[in-house]
């Protein structure tokens, strides 16, 4: 029984932490990168056509994928912003799992000026930073007669006004939407110098293919 409460209340940090951690992402996106390029680049230099059609084939998997993503984001917007404010949410439950995560967050919430996904009170699912006498460890604080500081002496339990005074109170959700709002064109100029050297690595891609398959077609 004391193990199943121990996990119940402490679960796994790899499992739970293992999607939102930078360097997983990081990681991630440089295997995938590091694949593409290589075909591409043996591909051209071997003139494989296995390899071209690999590269190309990748390539425009990861094209509609980003392209799939931007459009259902425009107009399931709603759902969009709840599925990431989940995903923020999960991040700020284990900020203090891990040390490129708190560095991220932190640099976020100073750039934007803001705290927590919708409003600083999402702080309160951080157990280090809930000070409630709801939360499981707030006995060990009291028992001790500590003043927990990772709480911000009570900032959580403030109302807006007042915690205004000490802190960012307006959630990132709606700083990241304003800052889009008020720079289009350089989110429009950033998207389009995503997509073109996609598309061009696709059609350059396909047009060596033809070539070398027209070479292939005279020799025999």
């Amino acid at each position: 029984m004391h193990l199943r409460h121990r996990i119940l209340f402490f679960p796994d940090p790899v499992r739970d932490t293992f999607l939102i951690d930078p360097a997983v992402i990081l990681i991630v996106v440089g295997v995938v990168m590091f694949f593409i390029t290589f075909c591409g680049c043996i591909g051209a230099l071997r003139e494989n056509i296995r390899l071209l059609k690999t590269f190309s084939l990748s390539l425009t998997l990861v094209f509609l994928t980003q392209l799939a993503i931007a459009v259902l984001g425009f107009f399931y917007s709603d759902q969009a912003r709840d599925a990431l404010g989940k995903f923020v949410k999960k991040a700020i439950k284990h900020y203090r799992e891990d040390l490129d995560l708190q560095n991220l967050i932190d640099y976020i919430q100073k750039e934007f000026k803001c705290c927590g996904w919708n409003n600083y009170t999402d702080w309160s699912r951080n157990l280090y930073f809930n000070c409630s006498e709801e939360n499981p460890t707030f006995w060990i604080v009291s028992l001790q007669v500590v003043i927990n500081t990772m709480c911000g002496f009570g900032v959580q339990s403030q109302k807006f006004l007042e915690a205004a005074k000490t802190i960012y109170t307006v959630g990132c959700a709606d700083k990241a939407v304003s800052w889009i709002e008020s720079h289009l064109l350089l989110v429009g100029a950033l998207a389009l110098g995503l997509a073109l050297p996609q598309v061009a690595g696709i059609v350059l891609s396909q047009i060596l293919i033809s070539q070398i398959q027209d070479e292939i077609g005279s020799v025999l």
